[in-house]
């Protein structure tokens, strides 16, 4: 359980085009990667304060 073979996969891409058609599936994978993208680039958002705030600013060393 677990292990997808090439039959297995291909069975699946097959419903998938069977539900939601060719010209739909473009569609969900252009959603799918801007989704990716923004998740990517709120988890940076995230990291930048903490950066910020370890980091002495040039004004504070001298």
């Amino acid at each position: 359980m677990g292990n997808f073979g090439v039959t297995e996969i291909l069975l699946i891409l097959l419903v998938v085009v069977l539900l939601f058609g060719g010209r739909k599936i473009p569609e969900l994978m252009k959603g799918l990667g801007q989704g990716l993208k923004d998740f990517k680039k709120a988890s940076r958002v995230e990291d930048e304060p903490e950066k910020m705030k370890t980091e002495p600013k040039e004004e504070d060393k001298k």
